[in-house]
């Protein structure tokens, strides 16, 4: 049993058995569900689990509640890595009052066959909840990243259960950095949702924090300026770091070769940092966390069937889906009789917001050639600016 203060507990448990979040995201480290019990004089449970996790979960509310009953559960997100026990849960508990938005009210019997037996409080922005020495007060949070969502704020310990804001992938017990896997779970969890995200810094600004406590992840209670900085940077679509992402797919190696060389050529232009990844072999979202992460982009691509090959046009598509934008961005292609791939991600980057196409574009013709070295001294120039 974990105390976060003198009477608020974490309850979450860890999931190391799951292979892929949400059915698509890789999680070599696994992830964390997080809940949250208040020991008031009336008792609280903030969000459940997975269904997963449902027996370990309920063994460890149990052991935490020392005898006591459960008045209110607060549900802030329906995902159901975060609700799927909730059915459980009533059912162990069959007087506890459920509360959430009226648009979680609404959602609910999507989720469970014949919807949940149990009293319902629905709460509005800036509704509060008193169980005692602590009161609760609610702010909705739309579309961050479903239109259910709310966050909490405990007036007296001056928590901020986040929902999914905030989140990372990765049990508790993993040591790594937070920003990676932080800023990998934002932008294909949350990302598309910038604005939106926004406007919850906006009501977060106003209340005095000093502890967050997300649905994933470690609890920040210290320097909780460095990850509400990080957030205003990704949700406002800024750029994290002054350099250029490199993100190739390759038939026969050739255009592989060719993206390596550009990355030579941009360090000794002076590039602070270069990264680069293969599109078939490396994680897609890694992929897009970097080019969300930097301030410049190159696509290298050959030409397939006409059009694009399929890594190519599928990593685009991830851009574009999770609003991709204020970028530079530029171009190799490939092609042994009729190089497009240039002009068709060109087509495909124009429809991006406030993104810059560089003039400059190399064109292989099957092979690295000499005359490509001076193109991407070229491209290197113009896409730094130098």
């Amino acid at each position: 049993m974990k105390k976060i203060t003198d009477s608020v507990i974490y309850i979450g448990v860890d999931d190391k058995e799951l292979d892929l979040f949400e059915g698509q995201y890789i999680i070599p480290n696994g992830v964390s569900y997080n809940s949250y019990l208040i020991l008031d004089e009336k008792v609280a449970v903030m969000d459940t689990v997975d269904k997963r996790k449902t027996g370990e979960w309920l063994e460890k509310l149990d052991n935490a509640l020392d005898g006591r009953t459960p008045d209110y559960a607060v549900i802030s997100h329906l995902e159901p890595d975060h609700a799927s026990s909730l059915d459980k849960l009533v059912s162990k508990y069959p007087d506890i009052t459920l509360v959430m938005s009226a648009k979680a009210k609404s959602m609910l019997p999507q989720f469970f066959d014949g919807g949940i037996s149990a009293d319902i409080i629905t709460v509005s922005e800036g509704g509060e909840l008193n169980l005692g020495a602590h009161t609760l007060a609610f702010y909705m949070a739309p579309m961050v990243h479903w239109p259910e969502v709310m966050v909490t704020y405990d007036k007296k310990d001056k928590i901020l259960f986040t929902a999914d804001g905030f989140g990372k992938f990765g049990a508790l017990d993993t040591d790594e950095d937070w920003a990676c896997e932080a800023r990998r779970y934002y932008f294909n969890i949350v990302g598309k949702y910038g604005a939106q995200v926004q406007a919850l810094l906006k009501k977060a600004s106003a209340i005095d924090i000093k502890i967050i406590c997300p649905l994933h992840g470690p609890i920040l209670t210290e320097n909780l300026g460095y990850y509400i900085e990080k957030y205003d940077i990704w949700s406002s679509y800024g750029s994290e770091d002054d350099g250029v992402f490199i993100a190739y797919a390759s038939m026969h190696g050739n255009t592989a070769e060719a993206a390596k060389k550009l990355k030579e050529i941009l360090e000794q232009e002076g590039a602070k940092k270069v990264a680069i990844t293969d599109l078939a072999r490396d994680d897609m979202a890694e992929a897009v966390e970097d080019a969300f992460r930097y301030d410049k982009l190159v696509l290298a691509a050959p030409t397939y069937d006409a059009g694009l090959p399929p890594f190519m046009h599928d990593f685009i598509y991830h851009l574009k889906h999770k609003n991709y934008q204020n970028k530079r961005i530029a171009f190799i292609e490939n092609g042994s009789w009729a190089p497009v791939s240039g002009k068709l991600m060109a087509a495909e980057c124009a429809e991006m917001k406030n993104v810059t196409l560089c003039e400059n574009k190399v064109t292989l013709k099957s092979t690295l050639k000499s005359v490509n070295t001076d193109e991407m001294k070229a491209l290197a120039k113009e896409l730094l600016g130098v």
